[in-house]
């Protein structure tokens, strides 16, 4: 089964695919928010294209652990999810993951405008892939 990982922002939602294992996550997509809510449609889209079975949003929490509005949204918004696809949605914490995207994107010289195009897609590949390391380590 596969697993569907998200980077909830304010203007991109990265999109992240697990393989049929549950073992390596790929960014695969970064959808824009639409005033009209099609960037919802074009998750569903991706769910439905990579046969997806469960949902991981990234939830960003404060460096002391507690949710602050950001994190807030994002839980509207994976109930949100929850409801429109009918499969099961997962909150991770994704604290410093689009900080690390950035780093590594920076590390291997990618220009300034690649970056901004691809952090977002990283990040959700991040989240995804500490949610499924961690249900592999129990």
């Amino acid at each position: 089964m596969r697993l569907l990982g998200l980077d909830y922002g304010d203007r991109r939602i990265g999109v992240a695919v697990s393989d049929a294992f549950g073992w390596t996550a790929q960014g695969i997509e970064t959808v824009q928010r639409r005033e009209d809510g099609s960037h919802m449609q074009r998750i569903a889209e991706l769910a439905a294209l990579h046969e997806v079975g469960e949902i991981v949003v990234g939830l960003p929490k404060n460096m002391n652990g507690t949710i602050g509005p950001r994190g807030e949204l994002c839980i509207e918004f994976a109930e949100t999810l929850k409801e429109l696809l009918g499969l099961p949605v997962h909150l991770w914490d994704e604290r410093l993951t689009t900080v690390s995207a950035e780093r590594t994107l920076l590390e291997a010289d990618v220009s300034r405008k690649k970056r901004k195009q691809v952090v977002d897609k990283i990040a959700a590949g991040l989240i995804l892939q500490n949610y499924l390391d961690s249900k592999s380590n129990r």
